[in-house]
This record gives structure tokens, C-alpha cells and sequence, in this order.
């Protein structure tokens, strides 16, 4: 992964998450770590939320993560898609290690984390020249 992609994504904290079953679309504002080693998104949430409860059935997802920036030549942001999944035993221990350390006070609030397996990213960094776009794709 593109240097310049890795740490926007690690320098962020929310992304949008968009899933789909039935034809019904599904969108929902996330807190989010980053897991560089196998290029994760780790996120909690309940899974009777709309979201996690789609991604269950359709792991196919999509999503933004966008910083609060109004100036168009500042503008960076990421469109990803990726494959939704639960994690386990090593890798739910290292999940959780990233994202309490990233938001401490989630561990007070009930939830469980999942994470987005990346598998593809357009990059959009205006501060590279206007429409700059870097793109990357997970080949495994």
C-alpha cells in the first residue's frame, strides 16, 4: 500500500461504512482503526445495527473516510471496498489491542468489533495536484 494511503487512513478516525441486502442500502458513520499488517479496518458496533446486520448476510461493503477540510485544494479522501468479517482467536486479540488503544473509553460502551478486509482504494489528494488520484488493490 502507497505510503501516502496508509497514513491518511492511520491518521483518521471515521469512515462511512455502506452495505446492502435485498436492494436495501444501508449506511452508517463509524469510528475506525487502522490494522496496517493484512490492511483492516476495525470498527465496533452492535450487530443488530442495520450495517453489521446486512454485512452478515452481504459481505461485500463500501465506504468513505473523509477529514473536515473546506478548502477544495486541501480536499483528501479515501472511497474503499472491502469484504467484512468477524474476527478471531489472534486476530481479534490484536484488533482489540489497535482499536482500544486508538479509543480507550469504547471499552465502556457495549458492542463487538468487526473488521473490512480492504481490497481496493482511489485515494482523491488535491495537495498532490488537482484530482491526483492514487489507487491501490489488495491482489490476495
Amino acid at each position: 500500500m502507497d505510503s501516502i494511503i496508509e497514513s491518511f487512513i492511520s491518521a483518521q478516525k471515521n469512515m462511512t461504512i455502506c452495505t446492502s441486502v435485498n436492494d436495501t442500502p444501508e449506511c452508517a458513520n463509524c469510528f475506525y482503526a487502522f490494522m496496517p499488517n493484512g490492511a483492516n479496518l476495525i470498527f465496533k458496533s452492535k450487530k443488530t445495527t442495520g450495517h453489521v446486520s446486512h454485512a452478515l448476510v452481504n459481505n461485500k461493503v463500501a465506504g468513505t473516510i473523509l477529514p473536515d477540510i473546506s478548502k477544495i485544494g486541501s480536499i483528501k479522501g479515501i472511497q474503499f471496498s472491502g469484504t467484512f468479517l468477524t474476527p478471531q482467536d489472534d486476530m481479534l486479540e490484536q484488533a482489540k489491542k489497535i482499536y482500544y488503544s486508538k479509543f480507550p473509553l469504547a471499552l465502556g460502551i457495549s458492542g463487538d468489533l468487526w473488521l473490512i478486509k480492504l481490497t481496493y482504494i482511489k485515494m482523491t489528494d488535491n495537495t498532490l495536484g488537482f484530482g491526483k488520484k492514487l489507487l491501490w488493490e489488495n491482489k490476495n
